[in-house]
């Protein structure tokens, strides 16, 4: 378990009937086609990141997300500890970024792929996304393995022109046009 408060839990009520394998899991969630993302955040000089496909619209009033990050990561700590984190849409020549971040690039090289910058929060800016939200954490919720952490956008920058990486039966696809 972390070693920083969260605000809120949700209780989680044991099951009537055993869950799928995670096997089946897997195999039935690579048919929902997402958008790639890189959720990331600093604290001090640490910069650290995480390619991700569980971020939602929450709301547009406020304007908010909704992402979901594994508990005992390091990310999921310095976001609760700063109360806030940058999340990039990636865009579809941007696979090298995602990957990097999923982990093919050592943790301490992650920022050296791609060009990023810095929010006015500081918070880790990747330039060339379709579209880059600089969030402040407005609520969070632990789910067992991961937290939920809501963040309203404070800060947005929006390439329209820019087609959206996809993940789909696991692997990365591109829209084939933008109108």
């Amino acid at each position: 378990m972390p070693d920083f408060v969260l605000p809120d839990s949700m209780a989680l009520k044991p099951l009537r009937r055993p869950s799928v394998t995670d096997a089946e899991f897997r195999s039935a969630m690579s048919g929902l086609a997402s958008s790639v993302h890189v959720v990331s955040a600093r604290r001090g000089t640490e910069r650290v990141g995480r390619t991700a496909t569980s971020v939602m619209s929450l709301s547009a009033q406020p304007p908010a997300l909704l992402i979901s990050i594994d508990i005992i990561s390091r990310l999921a700590d310095i976001i609760a500890r700063t109360e806030g984190f940058s999340v990039a849409l990636l865009a579809s020549d941007q696979s090298a970024v995602a990957d990097a971040f999923a982990g093919s690039v050592p943790t301490e090289e992650r920022f050296d792929v791609g060009t990023w910058d810095a929010w006015p929060s500081g918070q880790p800016l990747l330039v060339g996304a379709v579209s880059v939200f600089d969030c402040e954490v407005i609520g969070a919720m632990e789910t067992g393995t991961h937290v939920l952490f809501a963040g309203a956008i404070v800060d947005v920058q929006t390439q329209a022109q820019r087609a959206p990486l996809i993940w789909h039966r696991r692997g990365y696809r591109e829209l084939s046009a933008i109108d």
